[in-house]
């Protein structure tokens, strides 16, 4: 609950960084982390991050079911099991425990999305998210990505940057912002265009009403309803042909934004 208004020094995954880089005696790793508040960052990092991660992220109360079955049916026709972690998840889990697929770190991360999403906003849940999630080697949140990749801060960032640093979010280690594979710049552009398909601005202001309930103050309930995601705007797309990825959708886990080392996912 204090964290609702204290901004948090460190969190789960940059301590399991850290621990990691010690026991492998890197004396060169350093955690580059400098927290921001919402109005400092850039509008078009938001609007990427949701359209990159959890397009629905102003309509749910911490759950997507919606692409849990969607990835539950892929797993019974053999695919290899995405996963559908909402951004009140990933905030959860990289803020409160490991990363691993165990039983007992679901379930815990259950109740901490639960405990998000009753206590705080819909807008600070955003916000810790941009400041915590894993952008490169030892790089957490959106200010320290975009000084380190940009030389900006995260104020200035373009639309194309700030798709590009939402696009390396499954997996900072694999995929980088510094050199982006094709595989990273065709999933920047997807990025790109599902901003434009959401709606820009107009969607951002729908975070403002809580679940979607009601229109924003001053907004007509049209205008609330056409900045809502349609299933058609859900986060699918044709894959390249990454190694490892699966075709038909951004994939939720092709590494775990865990720790800095050999697991690092934002998912």
């Amino acid at each position: 609950m204090l964290l609702r208004f204290w901004h948090p020094l460190t969190s789960a995954y940059m301590l399991a960084a850290r621990i990691d880089a010690a026991r492998a005696r890197d004396r060169g790793y350093r955690t580059h982390y400098i927290w921001v508040d919402l109005e400092h960052i850039a509008p078009t990092a938001a609007l990427a991050v949701i359209a990159s991660e959890d397009q629905r992220f102003p309509f749910h109360a911490g759950f997507d079911f919606g692409s849990i079955r969607q990835a539950v049916r892929a797993s019974e026709r053999g695919k290899r099991l995405r996963g559908a972690s909402t951004i009140s998840q990933q905030v959860a889990r990289n803020l409160f425990l490991w990363s691993g697929r165990s039983y007992v770190r679901k379930g815990l991360e259950a109740g901490y999305t639960v405990l998000l999403e009753a206590c705080w906003p819909k807008e600070r849940i955003l916000e810790v998210y941009l400041n915590i999630a894993q952008f490169g080697r030892g790089i957490y949140g959106v200010e320290a990505a975009s000084r380190s990749f940009f030389h900006e801060p995260a104020t200035r960032l373009t639309r194309e940057q700030a798709a590009l640093l939402a696009a390396v979010l499954p997996n900072p280690l694999l995929l980088r912002v510094a050199s982006p594979s094709r595989y990273v710049l065709a999933r920047r552009d997807w990025i790109l265009g599902q901003m434009r398909l959401l709606g820009g601005d107009a969607y951002l202001e729908s975070v403002e009403a809580r679940h979607g309930a009601e229109a924003p103050r001053g907004q007509s309930p049209a205008r609330s309803a056409a900045a809502r995601p349609s299933r058609a705007l859900a986060p699918q797309w044709t894959d390249p042909g990454a190694p490892g990825a699966e075709p038909g959708a951004p994939d939720r886990d092709p590494g775990a934004n865990s720790s800095a080392t050999s697991t690092a996912s934002n998912r």
